[in-house]
């Protein structure tokens, strides 16, 4: 498990990387104690709304593999509309590592931030489970495009999301440990 944290994208924000850097390492460390799987090398990237959408279409478009140029431009406008109100997310890579995009304008406070760090770092855990990553890629290959995915694996997709989102909002908490106080607000 290797965790490395930077930047894309962001000027003037030398303290919230400072504080990332800081909060990383425990927030694995209690996330993979917490939650069963494996926790895979994460990459954590600070960035602002735009560069969220970016990142995160052109890790999905590798993923999917063969992506029409229009059909990964669209993804990525509606990628854009929704990152505005999006506090971070996490995408698997083709590596078998996963990549943690953290929009610093949804996150002020260290608290804030340590809780999008354990909710995303959660679904980093659940990727290293069994047919997680194929039903990702299979998903993906269908939003852009390249392959249909039938009717039942595209429910089986969709029951599997709201789990991990439920698993990953009740971890949340675990984020207390890391900045005391941060469920407070």
């Amino acid at each position: 498990m290797k965790i490395t944290v930077n930047t894309h994208k962001l000027f003037g924000h030398r303290a919230t990387l400072r504080t990332a850097k800081q909060l990383a390492e425990p927030a694995a460390r209690l996330v993979n104690r917490s939650v069963p799987g494996r926790m895979p090398d994460v990459q954590i990237t600070l960035t602002n709304p735009r560069g969220l959408a970016e990142l995160a279409t052109t890790a999905e478009a590798e993923l999917a593999g063969g992506v029409d140029k229009r059909v990964r431009d669209r993804e990525e406008r509606h990628a854009a509309r929704e990152a505005r109100d999006v506090a971070g997310r996490a995408v698997p890579l083709m590596d078998g590592s996963v990549l943690v995009l953290i929009n610093v304008d949804q996150n002020a406070s260290p608290g804030e931030f340590a809780i999008t760090l354990v909710h995303e770092l959660v679904h980093a855990m659940q990727f290293s489970r069994k047919g997680v990553r194929e039903r990702i890629i299979r998903d993906r290959r269908d939003a852009f495009k390249v392959e249909r995915q039938s009717r039942r694996h595209a429910r089986e997709h969709e029951r599997g999301l709201a789990d991990e989102e439920r698993e990953a909002y009740s971890r949340e908490y675990l984020a207390d440990q890391i900045v005391p106080g941060a469920n407070a607000a």
